[in-house]
């Protein structure tokens, strides 16, 4: 249909039936992933969970990292550690951008400083001998 938009990445859409298809995982697992927390799908109104494209994601992820021999507790921790990366990584953009501003606003005072410059009256250079020396 026209004019219909996507969801999000984060817009939890797929009952667990449909979750469970796209990851390759069976429904009871996909239940004690979130009971662990190592996935928050939302809930519909009747309680179901509602998973979201990048919930799909991150059981994904962590279906190959179990798959490649890591526990879930290990699991648990690189899934923290890439959170953390993101969050970092989101807050340097974020700071870039200050410094940019912020340089951007230095030059326009050090701009405006250069043209008041020649109306600035002149200064004596400091003499050796100053009148408050014993």
């Amino acid at each position: 249909m026209a004019g219909r938009a996507v969801p999000g990445r984060r817009v939890p859409v797929y009952v667990i039936s449909v979750a469970a298809e796209l990851t390759g995982l069976h429904p009871q697992t996909l239940r004690t992933y979130d009971r662990i927390g190592l996935v928050s799908p939302g809930r519909a109104g009747g309680g179901g969970r509602r998973y979201s494209l990048h919930d799909i994601e991150q059981l994904t992820l962590v279906a190959e990292l179990t798959s490649a021999g890591i526990g879930l507790e290990g699991v648990r921790r690189i899934l923290d550690l890439q959170n953390q990366v993101a969050a970092l990584q989101a807050r340097n953009v974020e700071l870039r951008a200050q410094v940019a501003q912020l340089r951007a606003a230095l030059e326009t005072s050090l701009a405006a400083v250069q043209q008041l410059r020649p109306n600035l009256p002149a200064l004596r250079p400091q003499s050796s001998i100053s009148p408050f020396q014993s």
